[in-house]
């Protein structure tokens, strides 16, 4: 072979050889593109597009379920200082909940013993030291417990479930910050009363910092004021510390007492089994 014919032939192949690996690359770069895109809803109005904000910095309950399950330390304080120490476990698929009495002063506090509850996504039961009871009151105790106590936990999350209806009221500058005010109501099957949720929105941070909410259920029509602290855990913001009062319908305090929950030694994805729940 020649000389000229040599040096062709090395800087053929030096071409191909780098075609080639600049397709591969390309390749590979494609494949590295997500293909699936998240889907954002179709606002009802501005108030939804607010709690949706929101739901990215706190997590929406998709981010929950990702985390599987979660095991913490619940206490429950009202101003005499009488105290619910329990450890609370849930599993978000279903919304599975459970709860292990340490005290309870407050809950079913005329029962003497250990008390044991839990929701197995179709019952609510409880233990009196260790043995099932049939009491009326107090599977009725159960049930507002059990959901109370998950909805407390996970409603930063919960704020785009099906059936929620959203209403801007514009803005409020309570403690000393322009918050973006949203109503929230709930849908219910038989149209009965549902409770009212008014949300006051950080502009800065996107979270809610407090909220007014009714108790229908406890005939409870009057606003209750909460303010709430978070703590962020794998990505999802969760309010380990609630307080709540008496209040008007502007969240100005008619009577500063406050009920305390703390929420602590919070751990997710624990690989808790479903017999925990199960009668």
């Amino acid at each position: 072979m020649s000389y000229l014919k040599l040096v062709i032939a090395i800087i053929s192949s030096a071409v191909f050889a780098a075609c080639g690996t600049k397709e591969v690359k390309t390749q590979e770069a494609s494949e590295a593109i997500p293909t699936e895109v998240e889907k954002v809803p179709e606002f009802q109005n501005k108030g939804h597009e607010l709690v949706y904000i929101m739901t990215q910095e706190s997590g929406d309950y998709e981010d929950l379920k990702n985390l599987k399950d979660v095991v913490y330390h619940y206490t429950y304080r009202t101003p005499d200082q009488k105290e619910d120490i329990s450890i609370e476990s849930y599993v978000f698929e279903g919304e599975l909940s459970h709860g292990k009495y340490i005290k309870h002063e407050r809950t079913l506090a005329d029962i003497d013993g250990s008390i044991e509850q839990a929701f197995n996504g179709s019952e609510f039961w409880i233990k009196i030291d260790g043995e099932l009871s049939m009491d009326s009151s107090a599977i009725e105790a159960t049930t507002f417990t059990r959901k109370t106590n998950f909805y407390w936990f996970a409603m930063m999350q919960k704020l785009l479930d099906p059936g929620i209806k959203y209403e801007y009221l514009g803005q409020d500058s309570a403690l000393d910050i322009n918050y973006d005010v949203v109503k929230v109501t709930f849908e219910s099957a038989d149209n009965s009363p549902t409770d009212t949720y008014q949300l006051y929105i950080n502009p800065e941070t996107h979270l809610v910092d407090q909220f007014l909410f009714t108790v229908v259920s406890k005939g409870v029509n009057d606003p209750i004021l909460m303010r709430v602290t978070y703590e962020k855990f794998d990505g999802v913001q969760i309010p380990t510390y609630r307080k709540y009062t008496k209040s008007d319908w502007e969240s100005t305090v008619i009577n500063d007492v406050w009920v305390e929950e703390i929420s602590k030694d919070i751990k997710f994805n624990q690989g808790l089994d479903s017999a925990l729940f199960n009668l």
